[in-house]
């Protein structure tokens, strides 16, 4: 059932002119799209709120009450094509998916979905957007010089996209061996011209000690992604977020841009950033147990005091084609940091192969000379 603010779609007119405000990057306000007047989006300066983690809810319990109401009527856009979901105003229309671009999209029934607690707004416009990638591309290697020097024609799309973050405590134990390198020197024999030499060289060999012991280590906000629409890797070189600049999340900021919904439920979220902090706790014991080389780790760890929000960051998504071969960028909203996707020449990737061969085949016969 709706709450009574959702029943009237909530719109940003000018009250200059009446005609649509959108989100102004540059001035970090509502701005009227055909008098330019600008009107400021109040910043209550709280601290993000972190809700306990209970695993045991799903994002589609009663428990979310008002935590689902994004502070506008909003609908769910689904695409044919990539199985995107965004979320845009109930007044708005779309045509194209803005993830790929596909034509194919569909409204669908709107589903019970957390709303986001703070946001990022975008600090790059489209046009930073495009100069960054065109300062990238130039410097992407064993890319054609016609894809370096020409224009590229994309279609960007200004979308915040759901993360998660976590928070917990950890208490860990652990035993393993340590091992010590110590060197002792020993008398050997070899030929030498036809004549038996005597000579002495350091060996190596490890001394091994039973360790055992505890650690302690507050994990805050590990950002976890919350799509599925995107190659991971291509999201984690976009993912140098500050995260100090979250703002109270309001409807304003969305005005003008697309927010996708999340796909990954809390429970994945916690399940990656679970990993994320056993890695991170492995690394530091290692450390800690010191000596040259660790053996027969086992660690236990308690995760306690887990808590959990639910945030959007802004990206400029673009989808171009080079060839009749489609490719996609990002570009990080906040920073400007670019990552995606470009051709590829075969005759420069061929030429620094062999040049290699080349290089490795003059070193070897050299060292064989000098033998």
């Amino acid at each position: 059932m709706e709450s009574s603010a959702q029943k009237t779609p909530i719109t940003f007119p000018c009250s200059g002119c009446g005609g649509q405000m959108f989100f102004n990057t540059e001035g970090q306000n509502l701005k009227c799209q055909y008098c330019g007047k600008e009107e400021s989006i109040e910043d209550s300066k709280q601290r993000p709120i972190e809700y306990a983690l209970n695993l045991s809810d799903s994002d589609s319990d009663a428990d979310l009450g008002a935590r689902s109401d994004w502070g506008f009527r909003k609908q769910t856009i689904h695409c044919e094509n990539c199985g995107g979901e965004s979320v845009i105003s109930e007044l708005e229309t779309s045509t194209l998916c803005a993830f790929c671009g596909s034509p194919k999209v569909l409204r669908q029934e709107d589903k019970a979905s957390i709303r986001p607690e703070t946001i990022i707004p975008f600090l790059v416009t489209m046009d930073q957007a495009v100069n960054s990638f065109k300062l990238w591309k130039k410097k992407r290697w064993f890319v054609p010089n016609a894809f370096k020097k020409g224009n590229i024609v994309s279609r960007l799309t200004g979308i915040y996209i759901p993360y998660w973050t976590f928070d917990s405590q950890t208490a860990s134990v652990y035993t393993a061996q340590r091992g010590d390198y110590h060197y002792r020197t020993e008398t050997r024999t070899r030929v030498v011209n036809g004549k038996s030499e005597t000579y002495t060289t350091q060996v190596r060999y490890t001394v091994w000690h039973n360790v055992g012991g505890g650690h302690n280590r507050f994990f805050d906000d590990i950002l976890i992604p919350a799509s599925s629409r995107y190659d991971g890797d291509m999201l984690d070189k976009l993912g140098n977020f500050n995260l100090k600049q979250l703002k109270e999340y309001k409807p304003e900021y969305l005005s003008g841009y697309t927010a996708e919904r999340y796909s990954i439920s809390r429970k994945d979220g916690w399940r990656s950033a679970g990993q994320e902090i056993d890695a991170a706790v492995r690394s530091d014991i290692i450390h800690n147990i010191g000596g040259d080389e660790v053996r027969a780790l086992h660690i236990r760890t308690q995760y306690y005091n887990n808590t959990y929000k639910h945030i959007l960051l802004p990206l400029w998504n673009a989808n171009y084609s080079y060839r009749n071969k489609p490719y996609r960028y990002m570009v990080n909203g906040q920073t400007g940091l670019v990552s995606g996707t470009v051709p590829r020449s075969p005759w420069k990737i061929s030429f620094f192969v062999l040049f290699c061969l080349i290089a490795a085949a003059v070193i070897i016969f050299f060292v064989m000379q000098n033998n």
